[in-house]
């Protein structure tokens, strides 16, 4: 009987410390109710072939998401041609279907939003199937869906620096990858990411929120071009909002997506 107290009183030291510990998927639940959309805005290379490069990078980016802490039922995806992915069933690339995702999905979710294209871009803005999506249209999309969210905003695409006048809030934080001057790279038939997209998933497992993020991509893309003799440089840009910003070391990425 001394033994099976012993144990008794182990064990119930042991629930105590375990109580008192917070849960292993704690850290996961930064974003458990944050919406996301991912959107893959184009099928085709720079030479106007096919290329699977913006649908790789929509399908890894939900991916890695999901691995960061936000919940898979969250996240929407979203390609121009989605019947070819039977796997990710992403809806049609459509600016009505985003809206209507995000107006969907923040309405069940009290916490912040997420949006992510990858595609070709203009000055004008990015493109979305046969169309392209001025900033101005963007920001009211999310004026009437995030509000006052707490809100990331990455543009992959040429010239996506344009849209940070029009997006920035206080609230926000935009990352982009090239300045409104400047084209991106990585678009080719051959290419599996955009540069910037390849670089975005290779730092987030060792990132810790979206501001390190944010640098580590910069630091990342610009090496990239650097080696392969890309000139100009796209010189990827972020803003934050001075709202968001002191927020943003609260919202850390999950463990999993983290190096040891």
């Amino acid at each position: 009987m001394a033994g099976v107290g012993r144990f008794s009183l182990a064990s119930l030291i042991g629930a105590f410390v375990l109580a008192l510990a917070p849960p292993a998927t704690a850290q996961a639940s930064a974003f458990a109710d944050w919406t996301a959309v991912v959107v893959a805005g184009d099928w085709h290379a720079h030479s106007g072939g096919p290329s699977e490069a913006f649908d790789n990078a929509r399908r890894d980016v939900a991916l890695a998401l999901a691995s960061a802490g936000f919940a898979q039922a969250n996240v929407r995806q979203f390609s121009v041609r989605p019947e070819r992915y039977k796997d990710t069933r992403p809806l049609k690339s459509d600016p009505k279907a985003i809206y209507d995702a995000l107006t969907d999905l923040t309405a069940r979710n009290p916490g912040g939003c997420l949006i992510y294209f990858s595609s070709h871009g203009a000055p004008q803005g990015v493109v979305v199937d046969q169309n392209v999506m001025p900033p101005a249209m963007l920001g009211e999309i999310l004026d009437r869906t995030c509000k006052a969210k707490p809100t990331v905003v990455v543009i992959s695409a040429c010239f996506s620096g344009v849209f940070i006048p029009e997006l920035a809030k206080p609230n926000r934080m935009i990352l982009t990858a090239a300045r409104p001057d400047r084209t991106s790279f990585g678009c080719g038939e051959s290419d599996k990411y955009p540069f910037f997209d390849d670089c975005f998933l290779q730092v987030m497992p060792s990132a810790r929120d979206f501001q390190g993020l944010a640098g580590a991509v910069k630091s990342c893309v610009a090496a990239r071009e650097a080696k392969e003799g890309m000139k100009p440089p796209s010189e990827p840009q972020v803003w934050i909002g001075a709202e968001l910003r002191p927020l943003l070391p609260l919202y850390g990425f999950a463990a999993p997506a983290r190096a040891n």
